[in-house]
């Protein structure tokens, strides 16, 4: 973690760390779902909402900070509410569809030989609405997210070198193996921890670091992290961080736009304890009658067409670049030419229907259709070149100019 400046104000910026953090976000650009974006970029307020403002020792950001790094709970068990608020447009359900999609899952619903339990698809439900988790962790080896629905469980289980889906609702399973080097579920943020260690990446010299006083969260006394961009163009409007006084974990997290309103993202613990967890918390033996889906035998089984689109996404992605810096970084990529069908002549309803999901815009680069969400904006070009990232419509298309 990069010093603070004494000033509480900035941080220098660490190349390494954070080119590494925009090429993990850039890995979730892909033009066919831009709301797929906002799963990478969502870690990122000052609309805390808290039960009082305890009377605790001074801290610098700096202090706060290292406090968060240098934290080191092994174990814990509680309750975390999320709520996700992209300001999406209802697509009878078609936004579930595409994330699943863009995840390489199968869409929940068990089709085409996918399995409803499987985690690559069933956590992506995360990136809207509001959901209620149930999280336990004894260890790098072993920990449980169960995601409570209407009348029915999903839960994910790391236990050694098994990681287990469950999915009550059809009475399936997934399995899978790990090496146990990293938490399974680790690129679908679940926790306040995970969040907060996206958005601690973020911190470079176009970055105001501040301590926004205190909180208490889950009956624990915390102090407020503000982590606000220093640059204009950003969609991005400040990250609080609620940090545990006592052991530094990360508590409580939301995030609202530059544009105000409501929070984007709001996750935080109800509950929460340190203490170290039953170990039959982390049994698990597929119930009777239960489907198991195994992992590599869905592998072996997957449609050779499906195996060459992923082949063919991860040559589109070789060729992304990074433009700007900071809160204002934009991923670009070509898709070889392969635009938003718009109009009757390029694609008839499907192309009028794509095309007033998003705003029509005109420039040096030609013309494009700019979706939006309250956080994230894509500009995807009529050639089939595409610039994304937490910036505003004007900033997409300045960069689609400059890129000409």
């Amino acid at each position: 973690m990069a010093p603070i400046d004494s000033d509480d104000n900035t941080t220098p910026g660490a190349g390494e760390e954070l080119s590494n953090r925009r090429r993990k976000a850039a890995r979730y650009v892909v033009p066919v779902a831009v709301v797929g974006v906002a799963a990478a970029t969502i870690g990122l307020v000052p609309a805390l909402a808290d039960s009082g403002d305890p009377d605790l020792p001074k801290v610098t950001a700096e202090e706060l900070v290292q406090k968060i790094a240098e934290s080191d709970v092994q174990q814990l068990s509680g309750t975390v509410r999320i709520s996700t608020d992209l300001g999406l447009p209802d697509l009878g359900g078609l936004e579930s569809g595409l994330m699943s999609g863009m995840s390489g899952g199968p869409g929940g619903d068990g089709k085409d030989g996918g399995s409803s339990a499987d985690p690559s698809a069933k956590l992506t439900q995360l990136v809207s609405g509001s959901h209620t988790l149930r999280v336990a962790a004894d260890g790098p080896d072993r920990q449980k997210v169960s995601l409570l629905e209407d009348a029915a469980e999903y839960s994910l289980i790391h236990d050694g070198k098994d990681v287990w889906g469950y999915d009550s609702k059809s009475n399936e399973v997934y399995h899978s193996t790990s090496d146990g080097a990293e938490r399974p579920e680790k690129d679908v943020p679940a926790t306040p921890k995970d969040f907060a260690d996206q958005a601690l990446k973020a911190i470079d010299d176009t970055t105001s670091v501040k301590v926004g006083g205190t909180a208490q969260v889950a009956g624990r006394d915390a102090y407020r992290l503000v982590v606000e961009p220093r640059q204009k163009g950003s969609t991005v409007g400040a990250i609080t961080v609620a940090v545990d006084a006592e052991t530094g974990t990360p508590l409580k997290f939301t995030l609202t736009p530059a544009s105000g309103g409501a929070a984007v993202v709001d996750a935080g613990f109800t509950k929460v304890s340190f203490a170290k967890p039953d170990a039959s918390t982390f049994d698990f033996t597929p119930p009777k009658g239960a489907k198991v889906t195994e992992a590599d035998e869905k592998a072996a089984k997957a449609p050779e067409h499906g195996r060459k689109a992923e082949g063919d996404l991860a040559k589109e992605l070789d060729g992304l670049k990074v433009i700007g810096e900071g809160w204002n970084s934009i991923a670009a990529f070509d898709t070889g030419g392969q635009g938003l069908p718009t109009g009757a002549a390029g694609g008839g309803d499907l192309g009028g229907f794509l095309g007033s999901l998003g705003d029509q815009v005109k420039g040096d680069f030609g013309s494009g259709t700019v979706f939006k969400t309250r956080l994230v904006n894509a500009l995807i070009t009529e050639d089939g070149k595409v610039y994304a990232g937490a910036v505003t419509k004007d900033a997409l298309v300045k960069a689609a100019d400059a890129a000409k």
